[in-house]
């Protein structure tokens, strides 16, 4: 007994640090204050919801002046959406919820507006059944296997 040594503490439980505390600003700063690199990390769009997401030139784009302009849809291949669309008995609404997309998008290609993207257009095509894209634009589409 005469031998215990009174000032060493031993703990048997010590649990790590979370990762929740290691991130707090009073953690980061602490850390900075000892010396030990820390490292920061901006998440380049995180937390939005975006379906498409726009490139980083078209801000640029459209600064431009006149020269450079985005593709809109052709006048042609609008009126042909919107002459399927009425011929199928569909509304904007019907259309863009049978081609999983936005009621606006739909109504961007009618007006003429819509920048063209082909995955919209083929899925437009198959709705409809009119081609939108290609040399014989205006034809019906003929199903897989009866050409």
């Amino acid at each position: 007994m005469s031998e215990s040594d009174w000032d060493t503490v031993t703990v048997l439980r010590k649990k790590a640090p979370k990762a929740s505390t290691l991130k707090t600003e009073t953690a980061v700063n602490l850390a900075r204050r000892q010396g030990i690199p820390v490292e920061t990390n901006q998440k380049f769009n995180a937390g939005t919801n975006k379906q498409h997401v726009a490139t980083k030139n078209t801000a640029k784009l459209d600064r431009e002046n006149e020269e450079l302009k985005h593709k809109t849809v052709p006048h042609d291949v609008a009126k042909l959406i919107m002459q399927g669309r009425q011929s199928k008995g569909l509304s904007q609404k019907d259309l863009a919820t049978k081609i999983c997309e936005k009621p606006q998008i739909v109504n961007d290609y009618e007006a003429g507006r819509g920048i063209p993207n082909h995955m919209i257009l083929g899925k437009i095509e198959r709705v409809i059944g009119i081609k939108l894209r290609g040399k014989d634009i205006g034809t019906p589409m003929v199903p897989p296997g009866k050409k």
